[in-house]
């Protein structure tokens, strides 16, 4: 009865029954800036590692093994990358990606087109985006307009190949839909930091353990620097 405020350490609060805190007359607040950094760098890594297999060579050379063949990769440079969600981290990703070599383009639905346009992000609409991404990144809240927005129809529309990261929440891509796209070859490689259920289970624990998928357990702002941040704000 005496809980006065609820905060949330990171971005978003839709993770927190506002609704029921407001009856009660609790605050809700969250720190919308303090781990941008460090999940834009977490989203870039995991970038790099779909594109080059690393964390899987080096799980081959701690069994003892030798193999360059098989982790062939590619280069970032002059690929596509489709950010949806343009705001605090998606802005700093973009920038990040730029300085590989990567175009960027995205969706935002809120932030106008000319202002993306100034960290160097075309806006375009969704059915648009789809067919031209060699990389799909989402940077957006979890609501009924986001969740399974990356599912089967989306990877129909995309390239054989596709790479898809997920660093904002579990449930923005179909679990099942992401799957059936790994096993087809639709898509070529995931890299998930966030989970519906936190450790994963059921679907998200064979999506955890499949070859073409980097699995994290939730670190985007696990960095000393984003909790000095957050302990601040």
């Amino acid at each position: 009865d005496g809980l006065k405020i609820i905060g949330r350490a990171g971005t978003g609060v839709d993770n927190i029954d506002v609704a029921a805190a407001s009856k009660k007359n609790i605050a809700v607040m969250n720190t919308p800036t303090a781990n941008t950094v460090s999940a834009a760098e977490q989203t870039c890594a995991l970038f790099l590692s779909l594109a080059r297999h690393t964390p899987a060579a080096d799980a081959s050379m701690k069994a003892g093994n030798w193999d360059r063949k098989k982790f062939m990769g590619t280069e970032l440079y002059g690929k596509t990358a489709v950010i949806i969600g343009l705001g605090h981290i998606g802005r700093e990703v973009a920038i990040r990606l730029q300085a590989f070599g990567m175009k960027t383009v995205g969706f935002d639905a809120l932030l106008p087109a000319e202002d993306t346009k100034k960290f160097g992000v075309d806006q375009m609409p969704l059915e648009e985006l789809w067919p031209i991404a060699d990389y799909i990144s989402v940077h957006v809240p979890l609501l009924p307009a986001t969740k399974g927005m990356i599912g089967g129809k989306t990877f129909e529309m995309c390239k054989p190949g596709l790479k898809v990261i997920n660093c904002a929440r579990g449930g923005i891509i179909d679990n099942d839909s992401l799957v059936a796209a790994l096993e087809s070859g639709k898509c070529g490689g995931a890299a998930l930091d966030v989970f519906i259920n936190e450790p994963p289970t059921g679907v998200e624990q064979t999506l955890a353990q499949h070859p073409k998928v980097i699995a994290c357990p939730h670190l985007g702002a696990s960095t000393k620097e984003a909790q000095l941040r957050v302990a601040r704000e």
